[in-house]
């Protein structure tokens, strides 16, 4: 069978505007209404939340003697207030594993529990060169070196505090979503990307009329990046999880940019061999170019799932991101590649 063609716009446009909404982890939910949303265009589909608030999507196959699920995650790497400085600037804590540095000098955003949302600046504590000299250069970037520059004229706790903000208020990174030249270049590719493959791929079947093989589940988890996202949420009659998650790429990794990529071991170990081979079969029958690789510093909802207890197959694919974890690029080459081979497997 032919593969239904993958609509790039479309796919691109839902990505810049899933990247340019704000999703830390513990603070998804935009990201999961925007999900809900744009998969709600899908009748087909029959949504729901869990109570851990992932979004949860069944779509019926021709066949529902061995359903299946994908899964990919909307939340991100971000921040939480940890104190409020005596010069009325923030000290933070992190969401995620990420190091301080590539976020040193970006733009963020302050969300206080009253709905205010406040904007900012991630700065060395000590950022002027012309003050501090060769410091700047050698101080640890870490938690007690780094703090949030406000947008606000505050110099004291008090006034920090007059603006409505108090520990435990999450912050966002700004993303800076550019789309150039075949490349998208933004924060926080992992793992919205993958959402973009898998929204693209329901949509390319769903215009040639075509529905999965199998009844098939798609989980929108809310808390990977801490290590528990899919961990709750996948329906126990699943037999096989594809997660979806981007490929890294760095020396010694035969992932690029350019293809989608098949991880077959991670620091949590190997995935399912035979659910791996069956994803090569599918991608070689449709022609899909992709990489085989093993990341050392990585995990993934469907290692969270097996750790949680759960019986089912597990493998992971994902388009080829560079600099995972900083300001990540990936192309509309890996992208599409990524989107026609969940299509191949939905069908196979």
């Amino acid at each position: 069978m032919t593969l239904p063609p993958i609509d790039t716009d479309y796919m691109l446009e839902f990505l810049a505007r899933l990247l340019n909404t704000p999703s830390p982890t513990g603070y998804a939910q935009e990201a999961i209404d925007l999900c809900a949303e744009t998969l709600a265009a899908f009748p087909e589909l029959k949504l729901s939340r869990t109570r851990k608030g992932a979004l949860l999507a069944v779509w019926p196959g021709e066949s529902d003697s061995a359903p299946r699920a994908l899964t990919a995650h909307v939340d991100t790497l971000g921040a939480m207030v940890k104190e409020i400085k005596r010069n009325g600037r923030l000290k933070m804590t992190r969401i995620g594993g990420f190091a301080w540095n590539t976020a040193e000098g970006e733009g963020c955003t302050v969300f206080t529990s009253s709905g205010a949302r406040l904007r900012g600046s991630i700065l060395l504590e000590k950022a002027s060169g012309h003050v501090y000299g060769s410091q700047v250069n050698e101080l640890k970037r870490d938690d007690d070196n780094m703090e949030l520059r406000l947008d606000a004229k505050t110099t004291s706790p008090e006034e920090t505090q007059a603006l409505g903000i108090q520990v435990g208020d999450f912050i966002a990174f700004d993303p800076r979503v550019e789309l150039t030249n075949g490349f998208v270049r933004s924060r926080h590719l992992d793992d919205k990307v993958c959402v973009a493959n898998i929204v693209a791929a329901v949509k390319a079947l769903r215009e040639a009329g075509l529905k999965p093989a199998q009844t098939t589940y798609l989980l929108i988890s809310n808390y990977e990046e801490v290590g528990h996202g899919a961990a709750a949420g996948i329906p126990s009659e699943v037999t096989e999880l594809v997660t979806v998650d981007m490929a890294a790429v760095g020396n010694g990794q035969t992932s690029d940019e350019f293809h989608a990529t098949l991880c077959v071991k991670d620091s949590g170990g190997p995935y399912h061999h035979g659910l791996s081979q069956k994803l090569r079969q599918v991608a070689d029958q449709h022609g899909i170019s992709y990489k085989v690789d093993i990341y050392p510093y990585y995990g993934s909802d469907g290692e969270a799932y097996w750790r949680a207890g759960g019986d089912v197959a597990v493998a992971l694919i994902g388009p080829g991101v560079d600099a995972s974890h900083s300001y990540e690029r990936s192309h509309q080459e890996a992208l599409n590649a990524t989107s026609l081979w969940l299509a191949a497997y939905l069908l196979s």
